[in-house]
């Protein structure tokens, strides 16, 4: 049932470590700074639009039409809503597209 593989466990403790590293350096590097300069703090307010546009491009344009509804819907919502209900815009409009005209 599972098969033990070491070396994708080396390979998991390894990206674990990478992962802490790159987490700590940022809060140490960020941390022994005096102040942080302009550039260093427009790069970080940037930070949230780019991780957003990364999740939400790659589905937006491979996935199907379902997909495009549920995030059009998502968009028109949570411009007047909070975040619950654009969720749940979202969910309701794939669902309905998927149970209407399929997949």
């Amino acid at each position: 049932m599972f098969d033990f593989n070491p070396h994708m466990v080396l390979l998991i403790a390894a990206a674990a470590v990478v992962t802490f590293l790159t987490r700590i350096g940022g809060y140490i590097l960020i941390v022994k700074m005096t102040r942080i300069p302009p550039r260093v703090e427009a790069a970080l307010n940037a930070v949230p639009a780019a991780v957003l546009t990364t999740l939400v491009a790659p589905a937006f344009f491979i996935g199907g039409w379902d997909i495009k509804a549920a995030m059009l819907a998502a968009l028109l919502v949570c411009l007047r809503y909070p975040s619950t209900y654009m969720l749940v815009a979202g969910w309701i409009a794939v669902m309905a597209w998927r149970h209407s005209i399929g997949a």
